[in-house]
């Protein structure tokens, strides 16, 4: 019995000052703005294809077989 009440106490006075449901909503805060960053960076290397050839065809790079991504 000694050791029960020891584990119950401990747990006791180890609560956080919030309800759990807020480490939800942290969590879920925290994804929602990480998808939105790379939700913003899509399609980017679509966006600089032209600079890419143009870069390519002047410093006599082309492109390789596997058509580099684009």
């Amino acid at each position: 019995m000694t050791f029960l009440t020891t584990v119950l106490t401990e747990t006791e006075a180890a609560s956080t000052s919030f309800p759990t449901i807020i480490f939800g909503a942290i969590a879920l805060v925290i994804f929602a703005a990480l998808g939105f960053v790379v939700w913003s960076f899509r399609d980017v290397a679509n966006r600089h294809a032209v600079k890419a050839e143009a870069y390519a065809a002047a410093h006599g790079g082309g492109h390789d077989a596997h058509g580099g991504g684009h």
